[in-house]
């Protein structure tokens, strides 16, 4: 999916963002506010994860959407 969508609709999309990412709360995904390295960002800190892994997760999960 277009990224300006999920951005638009991120609202929307935070329910599914919090099934696929459990330690990311509400405030972590508030902060994001669809902006894309925002939420890979808040991937690679909550998980300890790299940048291309975090971001690999993100494009995986947006596919889907």
């Amino acid at each position: 999916m277009n990224w300006d969508i999920v951005e638009g609709k991120w609202k929307q999309f935070t329910g599914s963002a919090k099934e696929n990412w459990g330690k990311l709360t509400d405030d972590d995904l508030n902060q994001a506010a669809g902006k894309r390295d925002q939420l890979v960002g808040k991937i690679q800190e909550k998980y300890g994860v790299a940048k291309d892994e975090a971001e690999k997760q993100v494009d995986d999960w947006s596919a889907k959407l």
